[in-house]
């Protein structure tokens, strides 16, 4: 039988018709909303005793049970006696909900807010009405007070607000606001200290023809924020007030291919020189934002360098690509034809500018030209770095300073055992943008302390940064770092379960939210190495699903993937032509795989490669620097490469 489960609102159970499912209690249905609140991940039975009991009797793991017995036998009327159940799956001492993710309410509604939020407005738009449909109150409204249903109510009605805000935004943008002045009216006055519900309130009263109360809608909001909440007028409600005034086109949009949607409203500015520095100005603003905004302002900046150039004027173009000092926490270009572009550029740029550029604008440069050429062991891009670093220390410029600090920090890939060294970079950028006012730079402090403690396998030191960065990205709204963040999660996931199929969800889930991210050069291949690595260390053969795309890890994992398939002549063949990792966040990940290659084929030659390589990594975790998947102690993998080629002698 087909069965639903809700939960936002008083937990309910139908069948594929909508006709109720009777499971008891509620206590039984408890039981049945923990499973809901796992998503998919088993719950031990100690974890289900302490969260039903302040105080458990001493019969209550043997209700605990009873009461899984009795949902089991609800929810499969037609299960045959002594067969196992496929809706709560025994795991461990625990148990696990296996009903799919479609057809129960809360991660149905999850899945569609995630998958929709770079989405066009109109999908946006549909998706979210239908998904805000479903709530039919308080999730788990008919359970008490006890600390995990308040957990989850808080998260799930967190994910609410986001959901009805991102609808409205999108509604509006189409230009349909007015229809929405009622029910934001309601959401702003509920939530007063959402400074976004108000600008979204205004701009659906502005496109109703009612300015006046527009505007007031902004003044309200700045007293209460600052009366109530102590909290200074947000720049958003000044931007748009500004914007009402001058009625500025963009707050009645017309239909427009949204995908292609230029990102620069406020870049209409005359003047070749100021057009330009302001497009990629905005470009870094919009940039923190990702999915299509990343996408579309590196393009944009790319079109602003290029244009500059033709200009023939040298300080024009170094002003426009000094002006976009966006944070990297990765050392793969999402495009690299674009940046190599962007890198000849700023080379001929700083060859024409000479001795003469002011020292400021030169030491940007610099940094750009690390920052942009990573992932290499060319020496000029790491000397580059090493000179803007020099230089902003001279000017005791702390702009420059972070731009230059975070292209050593891609730099220092050139050559494995270096973990130490990015600990100080980021020590020292999580101290110097505090200071200096630079939460983009203190993020990027945080994700690369998250990607070294990982690294060491210092988890609870990760999870102190990993709440940093969230802190200071929902303040300034970089959702980017979530991402990054939900990656630590899973990797954590991968170390901590004995279940490979709940950790290959997890990877599965979080790929998703990577597609929709705007970094490719993150995304590319993620996936399926992120499964090879659970299988590889579950001691099981390389996933062969032919719509795993390995993308650029393909030559490393070629290998394994033939053995996979029982073709061992293909892989000898490709071991015997594998060339080294790139210098790069996946060197000791390629590393490990390598040398999982050499094991099973019993190679002593790559054995001693692969030896060499991780040797400078010891004591760290193999992939552990992605902070997003782990092949395990670098120790245990030169252990095994030990005894393979000691008992090939």
């Amino acid at each position: 039988m087909e069965i639903l489960v809700k939960v936002l609102g008083p937990i309910e159970v139908t069948d594929a018709g909508g006709r109720p499912v009777a499971v008891g209690s509620r206590r039984r249905r408890e039981v049945l909303g923990r499973l809901v609140a796992a998503g998919g991940r088993a719950v031990p039975l100690a974890t289900l005793v302490a969260d039903l009991w302040d105080d458990p009797p001493p019969t209550a793991a043997g209700t605990v049970r009873t009461f899984v017995a009795e949902l089991r036998r609800a929810l499969e009327p037609d299960r045959l006696p002594r067969t196992p159940s496929r809706a709560i799956e025994t795991v461990g001492t625990g148990y696990a909900l296996r009903v799919p993710r479609a057809h129960v309410d809360a991660h149905r509604f999850e899945d569609t807010l995630r998958a929709v939020r770079d989405a066009p407005g109109d999908q946006v738009a549909g998706a979210l009405g239908e998904a805000l449909s479903w709530w039919r109150g308080e999730p788990y409204a008919d359970l008490d007070a006890s600390p995990w249903p308040a957990t989850e109510r808080a998260r799930l009605t967190e994910l609410h607000r986001q959901a009805l805000e991102l609808r409205a935004r999108a509604v509006l943008d189409l230009g349909r606001g007015a229809p929405l002045v009622p029910e934001l009216e309601a959401f702003a006055a509920t939530h007063p200290w959402r400074e976004h519900a108000w600008v979204l309130l205004a701009r659906a009263l502005y496109q109703a023809g009612r300015q006046v109360d527009a505007l007031a809608a902004l003044g309200g909001a700045r007293t209460r924020l600052l009366e109530q909440f102590g909290l200074a007028s947000a720049d958003s409600l000044d931007h748009l007030e500004r914007d009402i005034l001058r009625h500025a086109p963009h707050l009645t949009p017309t239909s427009r291919d949204e995908d292609r949607l230029l990102l620069l409203t406020r870049t209409e500015a005359t003047g070749t020189s100021t057009r330009l520095r302001s497009m990629s100005t905005v470009a870094r603003a919009a940039a923190v934002t990702g999915g299509t905004n990343l996408v579309l302002a590196q393009e944009q900046r790319a079109a602003a360098a290029a244009e500059a150039e033709r200009t023939g004027d040298p300080d024009l173009t170094a002003r426009v690509i000094a002006a976009y000092d966006v944070p990297t926490v990765w050392t793969r270009a999402d495009d690299p034809a674009r940046s190599e572009a962007l890198v000849a550029t700023t080379r001929r740029t700083l060859r024409r500018l000479g001795p003469a550029a002011p020292p400021a604008l030169r030491a940007r440069l610099l940094a750009t030209l690390g920052l942009e050429h990573r992932g290499t062991r060319d020496r000029w891009a790491a000397e580059a770095a090493a000179e803007a670093e020099l230089l902003a220390r001279e000017l005791h410029d702390p702009g420059a300073l972070a731009l230059a600090l975070n292209a050593r920090f891609v730099q220092s890939f050139q050559q494995p055992g270096r973990t130490a060294e990015r600990d100080a970079i980021a020590g020292e950028l999580i101290a110097l943008s505090a200071r200096h006012d630079l939460p983009t730079f203190e993020i990027l402090g945080h994700l690369i302390r998250i990607q070294v403690r990982a690294a060491r396998g210092d988890t609870e030191g990760a999870e102190r940064h990993v709440a940093a960065a969230e802190r200071l990205a929902a303040v300034h709204e970089t959702p980017l770092v979530h991402t990054l963040t939900a990656a630590f999660r899973t990797m954590r996931l991968a170390q901590r379960s004995d279940d490979p199929a709940e950790v290959a969800h997890a990877y599965r889930t979080l790929a998703t939210e990577l597609a929709g991210a705007g970094m490719p050069g993150v995304e590319a291949g993620a996936l399926p190495l992120a499964l090879l690595s659970l299988r590889l260390r579950h001691g099981r053969p390389a996933p062969t699903d032919p719509a795993l795309d390995w993308g650029p890890h393909r030559p490393w994992t070629r290998p394994l993937v033939d053995l996979a398939r029982g073709d061992v002549t293909a892989a000898r063949h490709a071991a015997a032509t594998l060339p080294e990792p790139p210098a790069d966040h996946l060197y000791d990940a390629l590393w490990a795989v390598t040398a999982h290659t050499a094991i099973r084929l019993q190679d002593a030659s790559l054995a001693a490669r692969a030896h060499d390589a991780l040797s400078p990594l010891r004591g760290e975790v193999a992939g552990g620097t992605t902070a997003m998947i782990t092949f395990g102690p670098v120790d245990d993998i030169l252990a095994a490469l030990e005894q393979h080629v000691e008992a090939e002698k």
